[in-house]
């Protein structure tokens, strides 16, 4: 546990994603790493130390599900569950050469609510596509206490998983809106070679940028601090906020001197830039993206926590899915030279959560994708 709750007891209910899978008898292994309050894009906290990717122990597995998408990578089960507030399953899936889904917003019932309550979602990773749909199918049955939960489609996803794409319009977006961000050259080619294949799967993909209204990180960065502070402020006695870590202190401090006017003033913005995704969709099914600019980094760099707007340069095509709501998948593209692996995201419009099943499904099958046996630097 965090260092704030380590005289906490202990929780005596399972969340109803983990209720879901219970019911038809999966097996619970165990809960995996994650930074303090998950709060980082590397799994790094003083409760369990450093987690580290199964491709090359140096670098890090991303965050905050780092512990869950090394688990999978690695074999040690079918199935993980994340939390995604900004990208939390999708960074660790392309830094560990898994598949994650961020499913649009209210498809997988919450409880109790979480302090990202607007941003946050469940989502499954994997070693497939396939073992991921069933998970999804599994935990978006119905959970009366979620009073955000999307009525329940009572549907199983993997119907019609194996359909074709070549009816689709596709974006290629190579820095999602956003062309002040440098992207890494082993990404851009592996990301655009992706693109091409799912051109000759035969679907119509052209370069296209979304233009948002206002700057995206602006907003986020203000819905972002604003729930953690007030999650730090009413979830924490004051003798649990002076034992969290020294960053902790600084993120909450720093949060204090928000307005309520500016956070207002963001969820306007926050319709604004949803919108513009919205008119986007209207003339593509999907868009597809790189997960993050760069492959795995140092496993015991800080990373992003909210501070300064330099902090979250490293995951600029993530967090925006949250702003919108819509679902969002990452899925293994290749390796680096030096077999780090790298992620393509897929982003579809909301409540087309069986159709980006659907398309990284159809990349799945053109591609094999490596995984390691134990920890090591792949050869």
């Amino acid at each position: 546990r965090p260092r704030a709750f380590q005289n906490a007891p202990r929780v005596a209910g399972d969340s109803p994603a983990v209720a879901r899978l219970r019911e038809p008898g999966a097996v619970i292994l165990g809960k995996t790493a994650t930074p303090e309050f998950g709060s980082r894009i590397v799994t790094v906290s003083a409760v369990h130390g450093i987690t580290r990717n199964p491709f090359d122990p140096s670098k890090t597995p991303g965050g905050s599900s780092g512990g869950a998408a090394a688990a999978v990578a690695l074999g040690l089960g079918t199935i993980a569950i994340g939390t995604d507030a900004g990208g939390s399953v999708r960074i660790p899936a392309s830094f560990c050469n898994v598949f994650g889904l961020k499913p649009t917003l209210g498809r997988v019932p919450d409880y109790p609510p979480s302090p990202f309550t607007g941003l946050a979602v469940i989502g499954p990773l994997a070693r497939r596509v396939e073992d991921a749909t069933l998970a999804f199918t599994v935990i978006t049955r119905p959970e009366c206490r979620d009073p955000y939960a999307l009525p329940c489609e009572d549907r199983d996803y993997r119907a019609g998983l194996d359909g074709s794409i070549a009816d689709l319009r596709i974006a290629y977006s190579p820095t999602f809106g956003r062309p002040d961000v440098a992207v890494d050259p082993e990404v851009a080619t592996f990301v655009a070679q992706a693109a091409e294949a799912f051109a000759t799967l035969g679907a119509a993909v052209e370069s296209a940028e979304p233009v948002w209204p206002c700057d995206p990180l602006d907003v986020y960065l203000v819905l972002w601090r604003a729930a953690f502070a007030h999650f730090l402020e009413q979830t924490l006695s004051e003798d649990q906020r002076a034992r969290i870590g020294a960053d902790m202190q600084a993120l909450l401090e720093a949060e204090r001197a928000l307005s309520l006017t500016e956070y207002l003033i963001a969820r306007d913005r926050q319709a604004e830039i949803a919108v513009a995704a919205k008119a986007f969709f209207n003339t593509y099914d999907l868009m597809l993206s790189p997960v993050m600019p760069m492959p795995p980094f140092a496993a015991d760099r800080i990373g992003a926590l909210g501070i300064a707007r330099e902090d979250w340069a490293c995951c600029p095509f993530t967090w925006i899915c949250n702003l919108t709501r819509q679902p969002a998948a990452a899925v293994p593209c290749g390796f680096t030279a030096a077999g780090l692996p790298i992620g393509l995201q897929i982003v579809g419009p909301k409540y087309a959560d069986a159709l980006v099943l659907r398309a990284a499904r159809a990349f799945e099958a053109t591609r094999r994708w490596d995984l390691p046996e134990a920890p090591m630097r792949r050869s």
